[in-house]
């Protein structure tokens, strides 16, 4: 099937959007979903190398340590509740409004923590203004996704809406090698000189994946669909209201398709740790090699599978990459605890280059198409955030899991396929979507 013939209106569908105007918005959700993850990798680095010494100075080091990596995780307290929030106002005035207000919250509030004075220099104040920051980068992640994926797909040509949408979450591999190549380049300091102001160029550096996307978006247009409901006045007083009034099974179900990123949380930040610890002793610089590898694949793999889904449709490749990531993580801990290179390198990607891929290329479109164009919006924010939050302390749990061997890595791994097999069975009770059309979506 050609493009020509993908763009060609179908009887009972929308005519094609204007592709300038979708294209506009794909490399707006990019940027944006960059920013955003550029943003959790630095600041996940940060919390494990310098925020201790730097921001809990009276503490001893491995308590200090512990207290920065608590700071990493407020952002996902704050996650729902900017759901909610943003998922209210970007249903009731528009997507772009939104967009704007998500990437210049999230761009200052990173760009002030590279600002902020230290525990030595103001005392407890440092460490209150950090969590501040922390809790509002958490409410602009929780609409940032949800709003470029609602806008995007609403501007997408009929049958290439899988493609389109799937760059947000191409943005997110993108700000992970982002992030890991500058803040690899900073740790290149001496430690004093990392300490005194090397650990903030990172943060600074946002700056400017700021002032372009900001660019962008200022020339975003809402789409059609959603402005002709504004016209109509058929825009809800209350979209989460009449989210869980008309589509609360939507909502459960988006939770637990969510729950695939689990996968992704274990991998980054958990099998760093396991695979780089004393007991298990794989280098750092190979771990962190390994994992931009996987994700140089995945900038790669996402868009063509994107492509397979909106041909053969968006269930079957989200639920084979989601069983994929069920088999993959035993060959991935397995190869870890070999020893051998080479294999955990593959290994890696097949996990997220390949089988990983496939939901997160999918999820945007598939979870958006599950929800009308009234309450798009806040049924994304609110289902997806819920679910990353069990991602966000997957790894404390998985840490919990492996005792004090640290190398008992099988409990980790069942715990992985079993959140991919409920993401599975899940995506299996929901409407495939990729030939309704746009103002058919959400309906019975």
């Amino acid at each position: 099937m050609t493009a020509s013939t993908l763009d060609a209106p179908t009887p009972g569908a929308e005519p094609p959007a204007d592709t300038t105007k979708v294209k506009r918005a794909a490399i707006a959700s990019f940027l944006g979903s960059m920013l955003e993850y550029y943003d959790f990798y630095i600041y996940a680095s940060a919390a494990a190398l310098v925020f201790g010494k730097v921001f809990f100075a009276k503490s001893d080091p491995a308590m200090g340590t512990l207290l920065a990596l608590a700071t990493f995780g407020v952002a996902y307290i704050a996650r729902p509740i900017g759901a909610v929030l943003l998922g209210h106002f970007g249903d009731r005035v528009g997507r772009k409004r939104i967009m704007l207000l998500t990437l210049v919250l999230m761009g200052l509030s990173t760009f002030l923590i590279g600002c902020l004075p230290t525990y030595a220099t103001v005392g407890v104040i440092a460490p209150i203004l950090l969590v501040v920051l922390r809790v509002l980068q958490g409410i602009s992640a929780a609409g940032e996704q949800s709003g470029a994926n609602s806008l995007t797909l609403e501007h997408a040509p009929f049958g290439r809406r899988a493609f389109f949408t799937s760059w947000t979450l191409t943005g997110t591999q993108a700000g992970f090698i982002l992030a890991t190549v500058v803040f690899l380049a900073v740790s290149r300091l001496s430690e004093s000189t990392l300490l005194a102001w090397g650990w903030r160029v990172p943060f600074w550096f946002s700056l400017v994946v700021v002032v372009l996307a900001y660019v962008v978006r200022r020339r975003l247009e809402e789409p059609e669909v959603f402005q002709e409901e504004q016209q109509a006045h058929q825009v809800a007083k209350f979209p989460v209201v009449e989210l869980f009034r008309t589509q609360a099974a939507d909502v459960a179900r988006v939770v637990l398709c969510a729950l695939i990123a689990v996968c992704s949380t274990v991998f980054a930040v958990f099998g760093l740790a396991f695979a780089t610890s004393h007991e298990v002793g794989i280098s750092k610089t190979t771990m962190l090699l390994v994992a931009v590898s996987a994700n140089v694949l995945a900038l790669i793999m996402q868009p063509s599978l994107a492509l397979l889904a909106d041909r053969i449709g968006r269930k079957p490749v989200f639920i084979t990459g989601v069983l994929g990531c069920a088999v993959m993580i035993f060959v991935y801990f397995q190869a870890i605890m070999s020893g051998n290179v080479p294999l955990i390198f593959l290994a890696a990607l097949l996990l997220i280059g390949v089988c990983y891929s496939a939901p997160n290329a999918i999820w945007p479109s598939f979870y958006a198409e599950m929800f009308s164009t009234k309450v798009r919006f806040s049924g994304i924010a609110i289902g997806t955030q819920i679910g990353f939050a069990a991602a966000g302390f997957a790894p404390t749990i998985a840490w919990t899991l492996v005792g004090d061997s640290r190398t008992h890595w099988l409990p980790v791994a069942l715990l992985v396929a079993v959140c991919c097999l409920l993401a599975a069975i899940s995506a299996t009770t929901a409407r495939e979507t990729y030939r309704v059309p746009l103002t058919e979506l959400g309906k019975a």
